[in-house]
């Protein structure tokens, strides 16, 4: 492990106050703020709301995959399903396919960039 050293900086008194009020609610160090700030990486609080959403969507596309299987099941049992119904169900499905494409752009967009990061 390399020997860390210090380094001095000269800033006006507010600005510092400033500084430690946004690591206060960032929950960060001063230093991992000014470090990730000019290495251009996403802070830690950053990279947790980023997580939260990932996780958020992903229980939102199980929830509609569940509504989806629960209406199959229903035209299933019945053996029938009416040529309206099975339209709206079918724009419905490719509707979903095609966010969960854009979705998985996204999560592969901010993968990446967590992946840099470190």
């Amino acid at each position: 492990m390399e020997k860390e050293v210090r380094i001095f900086i000269r800033i006006q008194k507010y600005r510092k106050e400033k500084w430690k009020k946004l690591c206060l609610t960032k929950k960060i160090s001063l230093t991992t703020l000014i470090i990730d700030s000019v290495e251009s990486r996403i802070l830690d609080d950053e990279r947790k709301t980023i997580l939260q959403f990932i996780e958020k969507q992903d229980n939102i596309f199980r929830k509609i995959e569940n509504n989806i299987n629960q209406v199959a099941k229903i035209a299933n049992g019945q053996n029938f399903i009416s040529e309206k119904e099975l339209s709206y169900f079918s724009i419905q499905l490719n509707e979903i396919a095609n966010l969960k494409v854009q979705q998985n752009e996204i999560f592969y967009k901010i993968y990446s960039l967590i992946a840099d990061d470190h």
